[in-house]
């Protein structure tokens, strides 16, 4: 059974609890973030590839969002505070592997193996707060781990410029084990364990459909361009990834002991979180990836330049999202879930300002402030929805599927958004026909925001569920 959820915000249990999950969710994102900016340093070490640069970071999203699932459901299976832990172990040495990769195909290998440990800890640590937190003061909990959690994307591209800059690449990912070792010790002696039920049996046939499934569809899209749309290589994989796909709802819908869980869905707050998440995530990983080319590319803005013209977005979503997670635990999510979607809308669509250079004060910062506004306003209330849809027995299952679902859109929509907007063969950023293509694809990701703010308010309650069935 699980331990009652009774700490309270302020109390030394409390803040030792936030520190261990907001350190090991913080790396993660971390990891997201600094690798980017080393991404050429990289490519010029091992004499690799554009593609192999790509899969640097897609091998890491692909194990993630493939394994967030199972890690989900094996941490209430097996114990939140174990999971979690092994999480920790993995992902620390598959940084220490990467740090010392000899070849651009071991670094990949071993990036894959970063995701399935980061696919382990990062709903554990959102189940640990949803069960050990008081209920009155589990939406500032998550508000406050959203928030510092969030710091990962300012720090990230200083952090990674500095390190490559200075030191090299490879201090990118051995940064990660002492702080990994800390937070193990932090985390054995200062969080309780939580389990919600024994005897379950591990999805192993689902877990490895959905890697199928992703890893033939992503391989298409990141390889199509280079082998051809339509040679039997990419036809395969494509057949491959759909078939997988389907199977595994198939099985999920058969097996006694699924990882996603199919009955969740007729849950109308679960369903609506999760496709607003859909919506919201696709939208902010395609805008935010096509921005940063656009200030690198028509702006001639340096990697931490661009980097930096971001920060107003991270900022806003630090300060906002503690305060927001208390108005959700308060009024419910459906108000700031509708609202904010439609402001960060608002803010994409104003970012079409940025298609012809211009002073940064006067263009880019006005959308950047709208869009960040928006989004500090979305994505406490966000979590807590999809968390409180399930209760606290399934609460890492629930954490499990929305992080899934954000970390596929933000797999896909890089490759996805741009082949939207007609950008998809482009060589470069400077060339004109990108500029065309952005805009375009910024009125398309403001829309799918927009939709976002549209299906909370048609399927969020507004107080929050706290159970399976209300």
């Amino acid at each position: 059974m699980s331990s009652p959820a009774q700490l309270r915000i302020g109390t030394p249990a409390a803040r030792w609890v936030l520190v261990v999950t907001i350190l090991a969710s913080g790396i993660v994102f971390l990891d997201g973030y600094v690798v980017n900016v080393s991404l050429e340093a990289i490519r010029t070490d091992f004499g690799a590839s554009f593609s192999w640069q790509q899969w640097v970071v897609a091998s890491y999203g692909l194990t993630l969002g493939a394994f967030i699932l199972l890690g989900g459901s094996l941490g209430d299976q097996l114990g939140r505070r174990n999971v979690f832990v092994t999480g920790l172990v993995v992902f620390g040495t598959a940084s220490l592997a990467c740090g010392a990769a000899p070849s651009v195909e071991l670094l990949v290998t071993f990036r894959a193996v970063q995701g399935i440990g980061a696919a382990l800890l990062v709903p554990s640590s959102l189940a640990i707060i949803q069960s050990t937190f008081a209920t009155e003061d589990r939406g500032q909990a998550i508000g406050i781990w959203s928030g510092v959690s969030g710091l990962a994307i300012i720090i990230g591209p200083f952090l990674g410029g500095v390190l490559t800059d200075f030191i090299s690449w490879r201090m990118v990912f051995l940064i990660n084990p002492p702080i990994i070792a800390f937070t193990v010790w932090a985390t054995r002696r200062h969080v309780p364990e939580t389990t919600a039920r024994r005897g379950g049996r591990v999805d192993v046939a689902g877990a490895v459909l959905i890697a199928l499934a992703l890893g033939g569809i992503v391989y298409v899209l990141v390889e199509g361009s280079r082998i051809g749309w339509s040679s039997p290589l990419a036809l395969g994989s494509l057949t491959l990834g759909v078939v997988a796909l389907i199977s595994f709802f198939a099985v999920e819908a058969r097996t006694k002991h699924p990882m996603l869980p199919l009955d969740l869905f007729r849950i109308r707050q679960f369903s609506g979180a999760n496709l607003a998440t859909l919506l919201i995530y696709f939208a902010l990983s395609g805008v935010s990836f096509l921005t940063v080319l656009q200030f690198l590319g028509a702006h001639g803005y340096s990697s931490l330049q661009a980097g930096a013209a971001l920060a107003p977005i991270t900022v806003l979503l630090f300060l906002m999202s503690p305060q927001m997670g208390m108005l959700a635990s308060r009024i419910g999510p459906r108000i700031p879930m509708t609202l904010g979607p439609v402001v960060a809308g608002v803010g994409t669509f104003m970012l079409t300002w940025i298609t012809e250079p211009g002073p940064y004060l006067t263009s880019a910062l006005p959308a950047l402030v709208v869009f960040g506004i928006g989004l500090g306003i979305t994505v406490a209330p966000l979590t807590t929805a999809a968390l409180g849809a399930l209760g606290e027995e399934r609460a890492g299952t629930a954490s499990g599927v929305n992080n899934a679902v954000a970390r596929i859109a933000g797999l896909l929509a890089p490759v996805l958004l741009p082949f939207a907007a007609g950008i998809a063969g482009i060589e470069a950023p400077s060339e004109p026909a990108f500029a065309v293509g952005f805009e375009k694809a910024m009125w398309i990701g403001g829309g799918l925001l927009i939709a976002g703010g549209l299906v909370s308010w048609a399927m969020i309650r507004k107080e929050e569920q706290s159970a399976i069935g209300n």
